[in-house]
């Protein structure tokens, strides 16, 4: 398994879900960057489980620097993110080794690691693995935002729940922004935050799970990041967006709203005011050939229900060869998308970042 992404920065994961410790090195950062770590804080908090619409798992998530920091700043070293497993429950997952749950990555783990994997939780391919994701994260967006870039994101659907989209307007997208960053569950509308919680609540009761959309809007970001071909911004965030468990669908500004309009419709016009070039729509997200315009980048990401549901599912037993029955135990989300958001901002954080200093390698940056 290559756990290791990233050019000019790099983020390593490593860990299992009932191993010791989850944990990232992030390589390449810039010497000397004062890190405020009750930020990061604020930002694992954001995706911890809370109340009766996530898993009733409940880790700590405290996370410690173990190399790369030192005197409060960056040492330019690699920068070692650790964070210990503190509530395990193992047992839940002994029982049912080597049946195979639906929407799970048990059967491609043993075909991959013919039974050598751990299987406990999920092991390495466990959205455990995003904590550390989220603590890596919440370090480039500091870097990002101390250069003025600003990264937010709401839960526009939840099955068919729908919240308001962010505006077309800047100076209201940027107070939208703000206000969903500083929420646990992110909407723009209080009443769809209700309704949602609700209707998670009401499913999870069935034994059941559930998916939805979520959408994500980066300002301040200067022109000129990205390259035409194979490291476009959209490719760089769509293949770290993909690496986060349960996402199965990424579209930038109108997506797939393209098939629905003419040329005349999709096309954002340009204007020149007050000494800048803009456009005057934003339907290709801050993104032309695969570099930043200076527009808003729009993305959204499709998370699908959570695969462990409490219903009764047909299964095979990978050991004996078995068609069986499969009812799982343990403790498990019926929705995710709420503590996903945090670890899409994380993704998008570490590409956006790893893209500006791009940038600033070819000395377009001072």
């Amino acid at each position: 398994m290559k756990n290791n992404i990233g050019t000019n920065i790099s983020m390593t994961l490593f860990g299992e879900s009932h191993g010791a410790a989850v944990g990232v090195v992030l390589d390449g950062l810039p010497a000397g960057f004062a890190i405020d770590t009750d930020r990061i804080k604020s930002d694992m908090d954001k995706r911890k489980a809370k109340g009766r619409i996530s898993t009733q798992r409940h880790e700590a998530d405290a996370v410690q620097i173990v190399s790369g920091f030192f005197e409060g700043k960056t040492t330019g070293t690699p920068l070692t993110l650790v964070i210990q497993n503190t509530n395990t429950r193992s047992s839940d997952y002994t029982k049912t080794h080597g049946r195979l749950r639906p929407g799970h990555a048990d059967y491609t783990a043993f075909e991959k690691y013919h039974g050598f994997q751990d299987y406990r939780g999920g092991g390495h391919f466990s959205g455990r693995l995003t904590a550390p994701i989220v603590a890596a994260g919440s370090i480039c967006r500091q870097i990002l935002e101390a250069n003025g870039v600003q990264i937010g994101s709401h839960i526009e659907q939840l099955y068919t729940v729908h919240d308001d989209v962010f505006s077309n307007d800047i100076d209201v997208l940027k107070d939208q922004i703000h206000t969903v960053n500083q929420k646990d569950f992110a909407t723009l509308d209080p009443q769809c935050e209700t309704e949602m919680k609700a209707l998670i609540e009401k499913v999870a009761a069935e034994g059941d799970s559930l998916g939805g959309i979520v959408e994500t809007a980066v300002i301040g970001l200067p022109t000129g990041l990205g390259e035409p071909a194979f490291d476009s911004v959209e490719s760089i965030l769509s293949h770290l967006l993909f690496s986060v468990p349960a996402v199965k669908g990424v579209s930038f500004g109108l997506g797939f709203g393209f098939a629905n309009v003419k040329g005349s419709t999709a096309n954002d016009d340009f204007e020149y005011k007050d000494g800048k070039i803009s456009t005057l729509t934003n339907h290709n997200a801050g993104i032309n050939g695969g570099i930043t315009n200076g527009m808003p980048i729009i993305i959204h990401t499709c998370v699908k229900p959570t695969p462990s549901i409490y219903k009764e599912q047909a299964s095979v037993d990978y050991l004996t060869k078995e068609n069986v029955k499969l009812q799982i135990q343990g403790r498990h989300d019926p929705c995710i998308i709420h503590r996903a958001r945090i670890v899409i901002d994380s993704v998008v954080a570490f590409g956006l970042l790893d893209l500006w200093m791009s940038k600033y390698a070819q000395g377009d940056l001072v």
